[in-house]
């Protein structure tokens, strides 16, 4: 949906523009920018290092489920009806709070990556609008919504580097 609203943006922008009077136009490509710019990176690094320590508590009470219900399915014919009940119970809350915890981690990640991938654009945007204002470019989009665009075009690592540069002390 938001490639082809930012399509039709593009091409109702380039249908606006008169036929002889072509502009000088800019594409970038914010994706390689959040890949490759330094806060993109430590972004990553981050979300990453946090999903693997995740992971390797989700393994840990994953185990520990195993146990409980290895050590149900052995005892419950020499317990109680009812004591083999509140056990069954037990362990069907320990499995919820197993997969509360699994969905709460991945909604953790995702904000996560939400905020850090708005901060890097939002300033990104900035920089491109100084970048466009001092190159004289008439129309700067996003590599995504075109269909075909010529190399020589492409702002990526001027952005890139401009970013990293007015970061580097940050």
């Amino acid at each position: 949906m938001k490639k082809i609203c930012g399509f039709l943006a593009a091409v109702m922008l380039f249908a606006a523009v008169p036929a002889g009077a072509a502009g000088k136009v800019g594409v970038i490509d914010l994706q390689k920018v959040l890949r490759t710019s330094a806060a993109g990176q430590a972004a990553q690094k981050t979300i990453a290092t946090k999903a693997e320590s995740f992971q390797k508590t989700m393994q840990s009470r994953q185990a520990a489920l195993k146990k409980a219900n290895d050590e149900f399915e052995k005892q419950k014919m020499v317990l109680s009806k009812d004591a083999a009940a509140q056990k069954e119970r037990d362990l069907q809350n320990k499995i919820k709070d197993f997969q509360r915890f699994g969905k709460d981690a991945q909604e953790e990640l995702q904000r996560e990556d939400r905020e850090a991938t708005s901060k890097i654009l939002d300033e990104v945007a900035k920089i491109v609008k100084d970048l466009g204002a001092k190159g004289g470019y008439d129309v700067i989009i996003e590599k995504s919504t075109t269909l075909y665009t010529n190399p020589a075009v492409d702002m990526t690592d001027a952005v890139v580097k401009a970013y990293d540069k007015k970061h580097k002390g940050k």
